[in-house]
């Protein structure tokens, strides 16, 4: 266990280092409470890992506060001078989250101490806009502050390398191996926080031009076609994402938008949403209800950093949200309709909906399978589209070589525009895939811990005791992915096939305390596509029985 008395009077913060001084004195008066907090604030670093760091903010050094995040930065920076030399070129941006700015400011000043070049955008940003960047000023690594869609007490800091650091096919892509572990060692060996030397200037700003770029380009991505009346509710999440999907849209002729009041400025707390994540039930909840009064044509919704993108659209039975293999098999068509001319390679996760496979291939184009996490799917070659089913969708690589929910929705957009021309829908070209492809299915069954220790029994258990039989069909294949394959590198998944084609995918979730099951059934169209998409439901109900039970421990 690191030192409590050390970490206190080394931590920069007043606030923080209070806090744990309250905290250090209501456990030795014997509260228990209080001491099992202190244990799980000390009980290790916060570990930097391939996200970078993430957690909840308070101090400590297993929670994430100034302390750590100077830290961070020290061994960040130490890196890149090691492999790139002292002028090393570091970006850095911040979402609106609390400490967000201060964690940003903290970094500049690090960098800056050591000899490094630092810029920061002077104001909160999408995290594409730090993405693009990192390509855009061809700068060593960018650094964003942001925990994404998690709850409001969190915060994270995520890495990306380009520049002289990694070669061109990582250029603006979050770290990977063995680079984590290489940072991760400089962190460690970083000196007290109190002790790490900041400047008080000598950072530079990123300039509006850097926006203007990306604004520009994003806005090329749909071909422009005049003023559009597809009717728009948006949704940023209490984000940072709104005002520049906004003049995305409106730069592409969408100017028939319609933002959700009430979620439409930052706020880090997030006040309307039990858990600010689009995918999360009842998130949208405000933005349908304005979609149905305004008879709107599309939902729009970022996650609160932007990086990620869903949507709803109207149907005869009221308003459906898409899951993300859904908006990953529309903008997939739509990309693979003019790669079928430029060529280049369409990529998903293990994860994802095997449907992205059959599209690419109907198009004449290879098709890639990675790991979860865009650090993955990023780094395919000849890459033109890449998604993965937790909404995060790729639609620009040469842009922005990460997850842009931007740039998605845009693209969204712009599909439901063509289709709408044509007096067809979303929906009706969903069932044009259904019927060229099949009925691809997909659905999850999530294992809830409160006990961390159950993750890996629970992975353990249904490796001695993988199923026979699922959803009725012989099972024929159980792929462990720990030791890795010649396609992909080790990881903690298992993939399971049965007869007709159904497939489970195991895996720990690296973010939450949760064993997640990923589920698929394939069902062809032979006679109507009604009657193959019920079979399909009826499988998928007694596949999520079936793993469900598989995956109990005894």
């Amino acid at each position: 266990m690191i030192d409590i008395d050390s970490w206190i009077a080394h931590d920069p913060d007043p606030k923080t280092r209070a806090e744990l001084t309250q905290l250090k004195e209501q456990a030795a008066n014997g509260d228990a409470g209080a001491q099992a907090e202190l244990d799980d604030r000390f009980s290790g670093p916060l570990e930097f890992g391939t996200a970078g760091l993430r957690g909840e903010m308070a101090g400590g050094p297993h929670r994430m506060n100034r302390a750590v995040v100077r830290k961070a930065a020290a061994g960040l920076v130490d890196f890149l001078q090691e492999e790139v030399g002292r002028d090393a070129l570091l970006v850095i941006g911040y979402d609106a989250r609390h400490n967000s700015k201060d964690f940003a400011l903290d970094t500049a000043a690090v960098a800056t101490a050591a000899g490094a070049r630092a810029m920061i955008y002077p104001h909160h940003v999408p995290t594409p806009l730090l993405a693009w960047a990192v390509r855009h000023l061809n700068a060593d690594a960018g650094v964003m502050v942001t925990a994404s869609h998690n709850p409001p007490r969190d915060n994270g800091y995520k890495v990306y390398l380009g520049g002289r650091a990694v070669s061109e096919g990582a250029q603006g892509v979050q770290i990977v191996p063995p680079y984590d572990a290489k940072i991760a060692e400089k962190i460690a060996a970083t000196s007290d926080a109190d002790e790490i030397p900041l400047a008080t200037t000598g950072w530079t700003e990123i300039g509006e031009d850097v926006i203007e770029a990306y604004l520009e380009r994003a806005a090329s991505l749909a071909p422009h076609q005049n003023f559009s009346d597809l009717k728009i509710v948006l949704t940023s999440m209490h984000g940072v994402g709104g005002e520049t999907m906004k003049e995305v849209l409106a730069r592409a002729g969408f100017t028939n938008v319609t933002e959700v009041a009430e979620q439409a400025q930052p706020d880090p707390g997030f006040p309307t949403v039990a858990f600010p994540n689009p995918e999360e039930p009842g998130a949208l909840d405000l933005a349908l209800s304005k979609a149905a009064s305004l008879k709107a044509d599309l939902v729009i919704a970022n996650d609160p950093d932007a990086d990620r993108c869903s949507a709803a659209i109207p149907t005869p039975n009221g308003w459906r949200q898409l899951n993300g293999d859904e908006i990953g098999s529309l903008l997939g068509d739509q990309i693979a309709k003019i790669g079928a001319i430029t060529g280049g390679t369409l990529a998903s996760s293990i994860v994802s909906s095997r449907l992205l496979k059959e599209i690419a291939g109907r198009h004449g184009l290879t098709h890639v399978s990675t790991l979860t996490g865009f650090k993955w799917i990023a780094r395919v070659p000849q890459l033109i589209f890449g998604y993965e089913e937790a909404i995060g969708f790729c639609v620009d690589p040469d842009g922005v070589r990460d997850k842009d929910g931007i740039t998605a929705g845009l693209l969204l957009a712009h599909v439901a525009a063509q289709l709408r021309s044509k007096n067809k829908t979303i929906g009706e070209q969903l069932d044009h895939l259904a019927e060229t492809h099949g009925v691809y299915l997909t659905a999850p069954v999530t294992i809830r811990v409160d006990d961390l220790s159950l993750m890996p029994a629970t992975m353990a258990h249904l490796r001695a005791n993988p199923p026979t039989q699922l959803a009725g069909s012989p099972v024929t294949s159980v792929e462990d992915l720990s030791e890795g394959s010649q396609a992909l590198p080790p990881t903690d998944a298992i993939v399971i096939l049965n007869e007709l084609g159904d497939r489970a995918v195991v895996r720990p979730s690296g973010t939450e305390p949760k064993v997640k099951c990923y589920l698929e059934v394939i069902e062809p169209v032979t006679q109507s596509l009604d009657s193959s998409r019920a079979a399909a439901s009826s499988r998928m109900a007694q596949l999520q029985a079936d793993m469900s039970k598989a995956l109990t421990l005894p």
